[in-house]
C-alpha cells in the first residue's frame, strides 16, 4: 500500500483531493513558478476544510534553490506561520552554488519546523551528486525526499530512484514526482520499492468571467485555474491499494 500525497494549488483543489481518498496533499501557490509558499489565509482555511495531513511549500520565489540571508529568514518566518496554521508538514530546499545541499540552513529550518515533518523537494534533483545529496538529506533529519530520479519526469528517472530507495534503505523515505498519472503510477511503485507517491492530477479550467482574458504583463492571456480532478485522484488511489 503506497501513501498518494497530491500537489494542490487553491483551496478548491485540496478538497478535490479528499474527496478522491488522498492520504496528503503537498499546497502551494503559484503553478506556473513550480511552486511557491501559499499564503498563511489559504492555510488557514484549508486546515479547517480538510481532515488528511496537509504539508506546505516553504519557497519564497521561483527559480533555482540558491537563496540570499533575506529569503532565508523569509521562509524561517513562513514555518512559524505554518505552525500557527496548524499544518502536517513543510517542504524545501536549500543549495549551495556548488549544488551540494546547504546543510546548515536546511538543519536549521528543519528544527524549527519540529514536530512537524519535512521533507526535501525536487532542489534535491539538481545537486551534483544525488547519492551525496541522500547523505546530506538524512544527516540533517529530513523525512522524505521527493525526486524524479534527477530526469524530466520520475519514469525516466525510475532507473536512479531504484538506487536511491535501496541507498536510503529505512532511514528515509522516496517519493517519486512528476509525470506520474494513472498509467504508469503502479509501474514507478512495484519497480522502485517505494512507499509513497506523488503527483498532481490537475486540470485547467477557464474562468466563468464573461471577460476572461485579462492583459497582464502587456500579453492578453486567458485566465482561470488549475483544478485537481477528483476522479483521476480516486482512479491513482483505488490502483495501488489494492
Amino acid at each position: 500500500m503506497s501513501v498518494v500525497e497530491i500537489v494542490v494549488y487553491n483551496i478548491e483543489s485540496a478538497m478535490n483531493a479528499q474527496k478522491g481518498g488522498a492520504d496528503r496533499i503537498e499546497l502551494c501557490d503559484n503553478p506556473a513558478e513550480g511552486g511557491t509558499t501559499p499564503s498563511f489565509g489559504v492555510m488557514e482555511i484549508v486546515r479547517q476544510a480538510v481532515t488528511m495531513d496537509v504539508y506546505a511549500m516553504i519557497r519564497p520565489r521561483g527559480g533555482d534553490f540558491v537563496y540570499s540571508a533575506y529569503e532565508y529568514h523569509a521562509m524561517k518566518r513562513d514555518i512559524e506561520m505554518c505552525k500557527r496554521a496548524s499544518m502536517d508538514g513543510v517542504v524545501f530546499g536549500i543549495l549551495k552554488t556548488d549544488g551540494t545541499l546547504d546543510k546548515y540552513r536546511c538543519k536549521k529550518l528543519i528544527d524549527a519546523a519540529r514536530p512537524m515533518k519535512v521533507t526535501c523537494h525536487r532542489a534535491f534533483d539538481v545537486t551534483r551528486d544525488p547519492f551525496e545529496a541522500l547523505e546530506d538529506c538524512i544527516e540533517v533529519g529530513f523525512d522524505h525526499i521527493l525526486s524524479s530520479g534527477q530526469a524530466q519526469t520520475a519514469l525516466e528517472g525510475l532507473s536512479l530512484l531504484k538506487e536511491l530507495v535501496k541507498a536510503a534503505g529505512n532511514r528515509i523515505s522516496i517519493m517519486p514526482g512528476s509525470g506520474i498519472h494513472e498509467g504508469n503510477a503502479k509501474h514507478i511503485v512495484e519497480t522502485t520499492g517505494v512507499k509513497e507517491i506523488h503527483f498532481s492530477a490537475k486540470e485547467f479550467h477557464s474562468s466563468e468571467s464573461q471577460n476572461s482574458i485579462c492583459f497582464i504583463d502587456s500579453l492578453p492571456k486567458q485566465t482561470g485555474k488549475f483544478l485537481t480532478n477528483v476522479e483521476k485522484v480516486r482512479t491513482l488511489v483505488e490502483l495501488l491499494k489494492k
